[in-house]
C-alpha cells in the first residue's frame, strides 16, 4: 500500500538522549558509565527500562522524581543540540515529496512543549502520550495516531528505535514500520528475529525518502 504519512518516535529516533541519561545518573549520584551499563543490561534482559532506577534506589518513582528535578532547577530537557544530525534534512526531503509528517511518542507535557518549539514549522502534527492519555505500546496510542493522521493505517509508516514499543505494536495496528538502529534499544535489539517484521530497517532517517519512493 502507498505510504502517504510518516510518524516519528522521539527518543533515540529524533533526539539523542545521551545527555539526559547522564543527568539521571547525576541525580541518582551514580557514575555515568555505571548507570549506562545497568540501563543496557535491563534492555538486553527485555525488562522495563524503569527497572534501572530501582537497582540504584529501590522504590524510585520516576514521575515524582521528574517533578523534584524540575523543582530543583534541573528538569528533563533537550534542545537543538540533542537532535540527531539527519533529522532536519530528512524532514525537509520528505516534505518536498508531499508526505504528511507527524511526531508522536511517549513524552511528558514539558517535552511536548519543547517539541513544538523545535518542530512546529517542520511537521504537520505533534502529539504525545501525555496529550492523548495513552502510552506505547498500548494499542490506544496507535489508534490515536490513526485517528489524527489523514491516511489509512496501512498508508502510515511509523519510525522508531524499539521493537517492543514501536515496530511490533504499530504493525499490529496495521501500519508499516521502519526500525532505526541507534540508541540503546536500536543496537541491543538489532539481532532479534522480530526485526524482520519491520517494513524497513535503517541506520539513518535519510534512508527513508529513497525507500519510500521505491516502495510507492
Amino acid at each position: 500500500m502507498t505510504i502517504k504519512a510518516v510518524v516519528f518516535d522521539v527518543g533515540e529516533c529524533l533526539v539523542d538522549e545521551t545527555r539526559e541519561y547522564g543527568a539521571w545518573a547525576d541525580w541518582l549520584g551514580v557514575p555515568k558509565h555505571t548507570f549506562v551499563a545497568q540501563f543496557g543490561a535491563v534492555i538486553a534482559q527485555g525488562r522495563d527500562y524503569r527497572d534501572t532506577f530501582q537497582v540504584f534506589r529501590p522504590g524510585f518513582d520516576l514521575y515524582a522524581e521528574r517533578e523534584r528535578r524540575a523543582e530543583a532547577g534541573v528538569p528533563e530537557t533537550f534542545d537543538e543540540g540533542d537532535l540527531y544530525p539527519d533529522v532536519r534534512p530528512a524532514f525537509a526531503e520528505l516534505r518536498t515529496v508531499g508526505l504528511h509528517l507527524t511526531i508522536a511518542g511517549n513524552q511528558t507535557v514539558r517535552a511536548g512543549r519543547i517539541l513544538r518549539e523545535l518542530f512546529t514549522d517542520d511537521v504537520d502534527l505533534i502529539g504525545t502520550s501525555d496529550d492523548w492519555g495513552a502510552s506505547k505500546p498500548d494499542p490506544g496510542f496507535f489508534r490515536k495516531v490513526a485517528e489524527v493522521v489523514p491516511a489509512e493505517p496501512g498508508e502510515i509508516l511509523y519510525v522508531g528505535d524499539r521493537l517492543d514499543n514501536d515496530v511490533l505494536p504499530a504493525r499490529a495496528a496495521g501500519m508499516q514500520t521502519a526500525l532505526i538502529r541507534r540508541g540503546p534499544w536500536g543496537w541491543i535489539q538489532q539481532h532479534d528475529p522480530a526485526t524482520t517484521r519491520a517494513t524497513f530497517r535503517i541506520d539513518s532517517l535519510l534512508d527513508l525518502p529513497r525507500l519510500i519512493a521505491t516502495a510507492n
